[in-house]
């Protein structure tokens, strides 16, 4: 544990008073400021305004985005028909377990079996193939699990492997669909650090509809 506080310390020395993150909107400053150490998940509430702002732009192409963000919301409903709701969010560095895998590992497991559980996960970006594989082995397993994948980017959508994944993840009830900037207002709301006593509205960026039509296109075309 101490490793990982003294690497988490080296990493981010200019992000520790705050300073070097206001008014960031250049992507590859933005890049070098959110570099995390690497072989660690981080859970947690509420994330960083420029880790949304860097992680979750959907842009078309995403260099530089080797992590991934996942905010989650679980129902869980009782027999009786009473819900109740937690949320909160997984990162990963892609060397160690993925964000998806995370959540299988930290959350699934403390499941009721007793309860039916409606997730949503706002994701960064689509899930890998292993990733795929993953969500359909526990959706097989968990059967009071429905899950709504809700995505920022298609990850290598070009590839056929990343199509066939993408299209299994549908034949075993998953629904997997691209975020609308509502969606991105959602988490901005719900998700990301908002200053003590104000909360600023969210501003989309100037293609934000542009590249989730972009996307919505290229989802309908490989699912259908």
């Amino acid at each position: 544990m101490a490793q990982k506080e003294q690497a988490a310390e080296a990493a981010a020395p200019a992000s520790q008073n705050g300073e070097d993150l206001e008014n960031l909107d250049d992507p590859e400053k933005l890049k070098e400021l959110i570099e995390l150490p690497p072989f660690e998940i981080v859970t947690g509430e509420r994330l960083p305004v420029n880790f949304f702002k860097f992680q979750f732009r959907n842009v078309e192409y995403s260099s530089g985005r080797n992590k991934t963000f996942l905010c989650y919301v679980i129902e869980a409903q009782d027999k009786g028909g009473q819900v109740q709701a937690t949320r909160g969010y997984l990162e990963d560095e892609h060397a160690t377990a993925h964000a998806e895998e995370a959540f299988f590992k930290t959350v699934v497991p403390n499941f009721d079996p007793a309860l039916r559980y409606n997730v949503t996960w706002y994701v960064s970006s689509s899930p890998c193939v292993a990733c795929a594989e993953r969500i359909i082995s526990t959706l097989s397993k968990t059967k009071n699990l429905r899950l709504l994948i809700l995505v920022g980017r298609l990850f290598m959508w070009e590839e056929p492997e990343i199509q066939a994944a993408l299209k299994k993840l549908k034949e075993a009830g998953c629904r997997l669909r691209i975020m609308k900037p509502q969606d991105f207002e959602y988490i901005w709301q719900n998700f990301v650090e908002q200053e003590e006593g104000e909360s600023k509205a969210f501003e989309p960026w100037e293609d934000i509809q542009e590249n989730f039509l972009y996307y919505e296109e290229k989802l309908a075309d490989i699912l259908k």
